[in-house]
């Protein structure tokens, strides 16, 4: 008796890391490259996938240059992209006693607090890492399976129960 045959993709990972200074234009650029390494990885610039990941590495770079902030330390950007798969991102600083919690804004006209509240409905999962030396990680996921190649509306899949999400505030 012979096995079916079964056709698997090849995986390959594609990675990307580049440091940026812990200033809004550096969380600004942060954003900007990965778009741009996005778009030369294949996934179009303005696509959901794009989208998602553009609001998510902003949302975790200006909490890097904010409260993860240094004076002469670097923070950095790093994606690893899986087509089809994953993507995850990576955004590191060298404050690891400051972890970043999920907390509800102070009411509807507070001017801050719902940043990782939005990580959380857009991320498939996220959590925060310990980096070696110093400081720390915040990982952002998203599954493209389950975006559909990325093609759904930024919104459209936020608040959808049937995902799974998880928060972790670190050890």
């Amino acid at each position: 008796m012979t096995s079916p045959v079964t056709r698997e993709l090849p995986v390959t990972v594609r990675a990307f890391a580049q440091r940026f200074s812990s200033t809004p234009r550096g969380a600004r650029l942060a954003r900007r490259l990965a778009v741009l390494q996005l778009d030369r990885w294949g996934v179009p610039y303005g696509s959901g996938t794009s989208e998602t990941a553009a609001l998510l590495v902003a949302e975790l770079a200006a909490n890097a240059v904010t409260h993860g902030r240094v004076p002469g330390r670097d923070c950095e950007l790093a994606l690893a992209y899986t087509p089809g798969r994953l993507l995850r991102i990576d955004v590191s600083d060298t404050r690891g006693e400051r972890r970043p919690a999920l907390a509800v804004p102070e009411g509807p006209d507070a001017e801050g607090g719902r940043g990782l509240l939005l990580v959380e409905a857009l991320a498939s999962r996220w959590s925060v890492l310990d980096r070696v030396p110093v400081g720390k990680t915040v990982r952002a996921e998203l599954d493209l399976g389950s975006l559909r190649a990325g093609e759904r509306g930024l919104l459209a899949d936020a608040g959808q129960p049937d995902r799974d999400r998880s928060a972790g505030t670190g050890p």
